[in-house]
């Protein structure tokens, strides 16, 4: 079906063609013109879900290449170039799924400039998924970079009170690190003569070229990670971001650091990858323990769950720089898994926020007492999040020790006090906020689930439960792609 990527691509661009036509015809402040608006988001994240359902339902598992490339000549030599494998395939999916939750998830809490707020979420939709389909550096660079402007708007005009801090410091840190990303893809072109990632990940560049291009692409994947010690944007930014705004970029905003690492730093850059996999384990099992324990001291929820997502993504990368099959299968599945679970999470946060407007763990407590299916809710994913066998949070950890096992004892063994303190710290979260008795008079009011929000929680609660019980929907998908990877990085070390 050639064409297909293009269409999913863009697709959320027909939703914000809609919407600005009823900006151009209508009033924007008016009751109806911001409903319409609503519902014509909404649809076309349906669509976008759709097709990217037709795109997941076409791809051949077997296949260890890209499939439905498109590749036409654009300016300068360059092509647009677009294509998915079994690593980006389901990335594209996890994108389109959270989309529509995320504008459902809107509905009510979202009163000011609510056409640009829609509008900025649909662009973000098309740039996200264009990431993960380009297959030219420069469009990928294109992609990537301009991702950074709909999320810097929606942190800074519809975020908390300090939401401008946020943004700021946000945009400043994922620039500063594309920077030296976008050096290096220039250097990549001249030497290799081409801008297309598939000849460039069997390119062998120079060894000594190999270190200096790694570190400039691990300057901007870091970062957007985030890794420690250049994480500190994220948990600023998920505190003032609004509840949707915070699910896409747990979701899947970091998901596309992960994403970098697995398709440029270890297939183009092989020598640099080994050579630095002791500091990405070092970093990675810092990350793992010591934003756990600052994650217990936390007391707003949303600045809890984000330090969690650090831990999270320390499992990441020392999966994917194991080098293992099992290694990388479990850093896919454990950042699909988290987009789901995290995102789900912060949508808990949003919940209690909506109704209080305060994320202070101190001034809740018992709310079991008055929203026993949110409490339910709330249980399922924080077990999800700490890795409870039967969820999809378990499989990704597992995988990801597995792998680092092989490579370095010592790291794996570290990383698993990591699941020990997110139990402590999630289990601690849960027990304050939900468990005990309801003291605080200002609680005495609050409501359990709409059906609203009920219908945003299901697929996220079946997709937990489902990827927990039944890991190949993913490792199926992605077996060929990332064994395809693990073996032309071995041959490239001689390993």
């Amino acid at each position: 079906m050639t064409g297909i990527l293009s269409l999913t691509t863009y697709a959320p661009l027909v939703g914000v063609a809609g919407i600005l036509l009823l900006r151009a015809f209508g009033r924007p402040d008016d009751a109806r013109t911001v409903e319409a608006a609503k519902w014509i988001a909404f649809v076309a994240t349906l669509a976008t879900l759709a097709l990217s359902v037709l795109l997941t339902a076409q791809f051949d598992p077997n296949d260890p290449g890209f499939q439905f490339v498109e590749d036409v000549a654009w300016f300068g030599g360059l092509h647009y170039r677009m294509g998915v494998d079994g690593i980006s395939v389901l990335f594209v999916l996890l994108t389109a799924f959270l989309m529509p939750l995320c504008i459902a998830a809107s509905w009510k809490s979202i009163e000011k400039r609510v056409l640009e707020y829609m509008i900025a979420f649909l662009v973000l939709e098309t740039l996200v998924i264009g990431v993960f389909c380009a297959l030219d550096l420069v469009l990928f660079y294109i992609f990537f970079e301009f991702g950074l402007v709909p999320m810097f708007l929606i942190i800074g005009i519809w975020g908390g009170k300090n939401r401008v801090y946020a943004a700021f410091k946000f945009f400043l840190y994922t620039l500063l690190g594309s920077v030296l990303m976008l050096a290096a893809i220039l250097a990549m072109i001249g030497v290799a003569g081409t801008a297309s990632i598939p000849e460039l990940m069997t390119y062998r560049f120079d060894p000594n070229l190999q270190t200096w291009l790694w570190l400039a692409f691990f300057a901007s994947f870091a970062v957007k990670m985030p890794m420690w010690p250049v994480h500190t944007w994220l948990p600023d930014a998920h505190v003032e971001a609004p509840t949707a705004g915070s699910v896409i970029l747990a979701g899947i905003l970091l998901k596309m650091g992960g994403y970098g690492f697995l398709r440029f730093s270890l297939p183009m850059f092989p020598q640099a990858s080994e050579f630095f996999t002791p500091l990405v384990f070092a970093l990675s099992v810092i990350a793992i323990i010591y934003t756990s324990l600052v994650a217990f001291r936390q007391t707003d929820i949303k600045k809890l769950i984000a330090y969690s997502s650090v831990a999270h993504m320390g499992f990441v990368t020392m999966g994917i720089f194991a080098g293992s099959l099992e290694g990388q299968q479990g850093a896919i599945f454990q950042m699909i898994s988290h987009g789901v679970i995290s995102g789900a999470l912060f949508l808990c946060v949003g919940v209690v926020y909506d109704r209080m407007h305060t994320r202070e763990i101190a001034f809740y407590g018992g709310l079991v007492n008055r929203m026993p299916w949110y409490a339910a809710v709330f249980m399922l994913f924080t077990m999800g999040n700490v890795g409870l066998p039967g969820t999809s949070g378990f499989v990704g950890e597992i995988l990801t020790m597995t792998g680092a096992y092989q490579y370095s004892t010592w790291t794996a063994l570290f990383a698993a006090s990591g699941v020990i303190f997110s139990a402590v710290y999630a289990l601690t979260l849960y027990r304050r906020v939900v468990f005990g008795e309801l003291t605080n008079p200002a609680l005495a009011q609050i409501t359990d689930l709409d059906w609203r929000e009920v219908a945003i929680f299901a697929p996220l609660i079946i997709s937990t439960l489902v990827l927990g019980v039944q890991p190949g929907l993913v490792t199926n998908l992605t077996e060929s792609s990332v064994a395809q990877l693990v073996t032309a990085y071995r041959a490239a070390i001689g390993g």
